[in-house]
């Protein structure tokens, strides 16, 4: 099937389906972990929680890495 298309394009969107595949996983981890915990994310964040904030950006950079993981290794 890519035989036919350049590789440069090809390229370009895995990039993108990567990009949504990321965003998406990191809003369903959101979601997923709001339900979890006892207190409302959205609520703590704005009140200025630091606590809340480091931990949501560890959870976004945990899956990104791994999402980036999967998609750079199966280009292989």
């Amino acid at each position: 099937m890519s035989d036919g298309l350049d590789p440069v394009i090809l390229n370009i969107l895995y990039a993108c389906m990567g990009g949504f595949l990321t965003l998406l996983f990191m809003w369903l981890g959101c979601k997923v972990f709001s339900h979890i915990v006892n207190f409302s994310i959205p609520e703590q964040l704005s009140q200025g929680n630091q606590a809340v904030g480091l931990m949501i950006m560890g959870m976004f950079i945990g899956i990104g890495t791994a999402m980036g993981l999967v998609i750079g290794l199966g280009l292989n």
